[in-house]
């Protein structure tokens, strides 16, 4: 079986199991045997390949034992150390796995709940297992990216080298990624200060700095959904959504620098996913590139030709529950409970009928 599919397959039985999983030993035998078997490659019957319950006897802590070392040439290259499915990983709870990383020949530490797999190696200290894994894989929402650095784990391709040069640029990239999405969340004054020097030449008094901080979180966010969009355009092969609020002139600031105003507006991925649902409905009347969409703070509108006077619909989102709004032949509006975006599929026709009205 080919490494992706065997991949998939596992990812299969944890969504499946998961439930019956209630001991780590259940947990072995059903998912991370076949893991280390299927996916990794390695003959776990084999005890030349794998062993199981691998005594580590370190200091005056004997008798301790590993789930599960991986051999090379008689060498270990691969400890593994298994917890019951649905158990967080936590390092603190797998001291023999730290302890014998350092007095053994594994260059590679797992920490797996059958669903998440964390894999370390020592690029800190030569010989102390990192704190930090430099792979984690999630069966459960498996990163493609990583996919060509878990198969150089595999017994076929397994080269220590590459690995371990890998590991590195994983562990660097995510720690990246971590800053990246902390900056989303929260961006830091030199980050603000960095881009808003990019245009504005005003004063950067507390006052800008607390609007340009609001503006760079807004600014991120909106770059983010313009990507989305893009790729959603490439896919479609049509026009790209205009999500987010219809342009408005900015005001400018006291030195003359244009400054824009904080509408208050947050464009959600329901809304995004409304609007390509109403889309396609109406793509049976009028091409793609004719619907667009214009973000407000109390609804998400959906217009033909980005005319007010032809409403396709509403998406009322912001509350606890969705409403759909059409439009009759005099454009007064009425308001349609959603129990899921996916409910507007069963309003297509009074959609369809509405744009046949403009055309």
């Amino acid at each position: 079986m080919a490494f992706e599919d065997a991949l998939a397959d596992i990812a299969a039985k944890v969504r499946d199991y998961a439930d019956s999983l209630t001991t780590e030993e259940a947990t072995k035998t059903a998912i991370v045997m076949p893991f280390v078997s299927r996916v990794l490659g390695y003959d776990v019957f084999n005890p030349q390949e794998v062993v199981p319950e691998f005594i580590a006897d370190v200091g005056i802590k004997k008798g301790e034992k590993i789930d599960f070392a991986v051999l090379r040439d008689g060498q270990v290259q691969m400890l593994i150390e298994a917890k019951k499915i649905g158990e967080p990983l936590n390092l603190v709870h797998a001291s023999q796995l730290v302890r014998y990383f350092h007095v053994s020949n594994a260059r590679i530490g797992v920490l797996t709940n059958g669903r998440e797999w964390n894999f370390y190696t020592d690029l800190d200290k030569p010989n102390i297992m990192d704190d930090r894994p430099f792979l984690r894989l999630d069966l459960l929402d498996i990163d493609p990216y990583i996919l060509a650095d878990l198969k150089k784990l595999t017994k076929d391709t397994f080269d220590l080298d590459s690995v371990l040069l890998a590991a590195e640029e994983l562990k660097n990239v995510s720690a990246l990624k971590r800053a990246i999405a902390q900056q989303f969340e929260n961006p830091s004054e030199e980050l603000v200060r960095l881009l808003a020097g990019s245009f504005y030449e005003g004063m950067f008094t507390l006052k800008v700095r607390e609007l340009f901080t609001r503006l760079t979180a807004k600014a991120l966010t909106q770059f983010i959904n313009d990507s989305v969009n893009s790729r959603l355009k490439s896919a479609l092969g049509g026009a790209a959504p205009a999500v987010g609020a219809a342009p408005q002139e900015a005001p400018a600031s006291p030195s003359g620098s244009t400054l824009e105003v904080d509408d208050g507006i947050e464009t959600t991925l329901e809304e995004i996913e409304g609007f390509h649902i109403v889309r396609a409905i109406v793509a049976s009347e009028l091409p793609f590139s004719r619907v667009v969409s214009r973000d407000q703070k109390s609804y998400f509108g959906i217009l033909v030709d980005d005319n007010n006077r032809k409403p396709v619909c509403r998406l009322h989102f912001n509350g606890k529950q969705r409403y759909l709004g059409l439009f009759d032949a005099d454009k007064n509006e009425r308001r349609e409970p959603l129990g899921s975006v996916e409910e507007i599929y069963n309003h297509a026709e009074d959609l369809r009928e509405t744009v046949r009205r403009y055309l």
